[in-house]
């Protein structure tokens, strides 16, 4: 049996009532919470759910918990989360629950981590620059991650992340898109079992650039690249119109697609499978799943909720740990 560290993220959010939602059923790994055990059992109770909790025990052999049951590695917040609003107070909290996680899987304590969402914002509140987990991890652990989103056998991974649109075609670079396309192909080779993907890539301007009319990034950048790398073996289409790359007949074969920037992606996924979606990190020396969604802190302890995402979340990391 597989041990999986789960970080429930922002403490007013979602993620709570996520984790406790998911100690209700079996779980095919021992599942340890890296987070406050009373605000784990005070959003139980709010949410009228029984819950255990176990004190992990880091040298102890793995367990399968009962439902019902939830192993809890005892964070501190420094106050009271209350469901639905934000505190700084407990951003530091927040990120130290990753800090555990990323350092157990380092160790060999965990196999794999899971998150749920936390809140940017209100961790930049609390004077942590922060723009995401990926940014986080990947300076945390020396790497250049790629973000990848799977919904049933659509795969999405990105070459830019969190910037602004007017940011994005300068971040486009030669180098950049290197990484990602050779990160990308060994992680769905290396973890994804897939032995000689077929990689869709996207162009950057509409219509991927109309021959030069719409910006020339196309053809002095990605086209070039992509050629190189297909010299080398790789299966890579494109550069691609974004606005057709999705349709059936272009994804009928193919492993995965590389969109430029978040928004050119995302939404297309998204609409795919929201609620069922999968973040992974690819490019990362451990295993890092999360849930496709926000905090939703306006349903934050009201039980109206999908742990769907962080369900299917949770089986990836097993399957690719």
């Amino acid at each position: 049996m597989s041990r999986i560290a789960l970080t429930p993220g922002e403490p007013a959010g979602i993620g709570p009532d996520l984790s406790v939602m998911l100690a209700q059923t079996w779980r095919a790994a021992e599942v340890v919470a890296i987070a406050d055990a009373e605000l784990l059992g005070a959003r139980a109770a709010q949410l009228g759910l029984p819950l255990e909790i176990r004190a992990f025990e880091p040298d102890a052999e793995e367990v399968d918990d009962p439902p019902g049951t939830l192993c809890v590695h005892h964070v501190p917040l420094q106050q009271a989360a209350v469901a639905g609003q934000l505190a700084p107070e407990n951003a530091r909290a927040v990120l130290s629950t990753l800090d555990v996680a990323t350092d157990g899987c380092l160790n060999g304590t965990f196999d794999a981590m899971v998150t749920a969402p936390v809140h940017k914002g209100v961790i930049n509140d609390a004077g942590i620059a922060f723009t995401g987990h990926t940014e986080y991890l990947a300076e945390r652990l020396g790497a250049q991650p790629v973000m990848m989103l799977t919904a049933g056998s659509l795969r999405v991974a990105l070459v830019t992340t969190h910037l602004p649109l007017s940011a994005v075609a300068a971040a486009v670079d030669a180098p950049t898109l290197e990484r990602v396309v050779r990160t990308l192909h060994h992680d769905l080779t290396a973890r994804f079992g897939l032995s000689d993907p077929t990689i869709l890539v996207a162009g950057l301007n509409p219509h991927a650039g109309e021959g030069g009319h719409l910006g020339r990034e196309e053809i002095e950048i990605i086209e070039p690249l992509l050629e190189r790398l297909r010299a080398e073996g790789m299966r890579l289409i494109g550069p691609l119109p974004a606005d057709t790359m999705f349709t059936p007949h272009r994804l009928d074969g193919a492993d995965a697609a590389l969109a430029m920037y978040h928004d050119q992606g995302l939404p297309v996924l998204k609409h795919a499978g929201f609620g069922k979606g999968i973040n992974v990190t690819l490019g990362l020396p451990i295993v890092r799943t999360s849930v496709d969604h926000g905090t939703a802190l306006e349903l934050a302890g009201s039980g109206d909720i999908d742990s769907g995402s962080l369900r299917a979340a949770l089986d990836l990391a097993i399957e690719i740990a």
